[in-house]
């Protein structure tokens, strides 16, 4: 039997993934590929699920990059990192149209940071240190993290953390906009789950909108996203006037 690397539970509307390898502040190995992509299947398709949560097992970290004890030397982590493509969690991520929040605290690296972006609102313990080490180990980022981060804090503040593997603070990650709030270690879980009511308590599909109207419009012309917006408005209303009254 394998190890559950995993954990997925929901309550009403709230879904929690939590990585769960703490003894080694859950790096990221093929196991937990397979687990996150599961998970992440059940957060898509069940229609009770609103919101989800992801955070990480253990007092260390949120997750502490590839595990490379299980990917190897230089070589066999090329290898492993196309392993890692045959299920596409990264492309996953991007197909939920509910809203993520990621618990980021103490060492949030590489894979960690990755999976970090594909969330949609990010809140940090105080305690959480970011890096991003691949470049340094002689390989980039094959993970998303080259695309992902430049869309996220811009491609300057992402070229310094990719090219110098420097170590940014919570109230930094702050500053540049890779977190959005930055709260006690102690407090971590249940602004986390404050948060998450607070969206599972709104429309669905204003929710779902308007995550759609930001992340395909960032792919567009001006011209193009304000089209977008404007079907997106305008379906929102069809909808509501065609319930029944009453």
């Amino acid at each position: 039997m394998s190890e559950q690397v995993v954990l997925y539970s929901k309550n009403g509307p709230i879904a929690r993934i939590v990585l769960n390898r703490p003894r080694v502040i859950n790096a990221y190995n093929v196991q937990m590929r397979d687990d996150l992509y599961e998970a992440l299947r059940a957060v898509r398709d069940d229609p009770e699920v609103r919101v989800a949560i992801v955070s990480g097992a253990g007092e260390r970290g949120f997750c502490a990059g590839a595990d490379l004890t299980e990917f190897g030397t230089a070589p066999s982590q090329a290898a492993a990192r196309h392993v890692r493509w045959e299920r596409d969690v990264w492309g996953l991520f991007l197909t939920i149209r509910k809203p993520l929040i990621a618990a980021l605290h103490g060492f949030v690296i590489g894979s960690g940071v990755e999976i970090a972006c594909l969330c949609d609102i990010r809140i940090a313990a105080a305690d959480s240190v970011f890096s991003m080490p691949e470049v340094a180990l002689g390989m980039v980022p094959a993970a998303g993290g080259s695309q992902t981060l430049p869309r996220t804090i811009g491609p300057g503040p992402a070229l310094q953390m990719l090219l110098t593997n420097s170590r940014v603070t919570a109230p930094d990650a702050l500053r540049l906009g890779l977190v959005h709030r930055v709260v006690s270690r102690s407090s971590l879980a249940a602004e986390s789950e404050r948060l998450a009511a607070e969206l599972a308590s709104r429309d669905p599909a204003a929710l779902a909108a308007a995550k759609e109207a930001v992340l395909a419009g960032a792919e567009l012309t001006l011209a193009q996203g304000l089209e977008l917006e404007e079907r997106l408005a305008s379906r929102l209303v069809a909808r509501t006037q065609d319930r029944p009254a009453g």
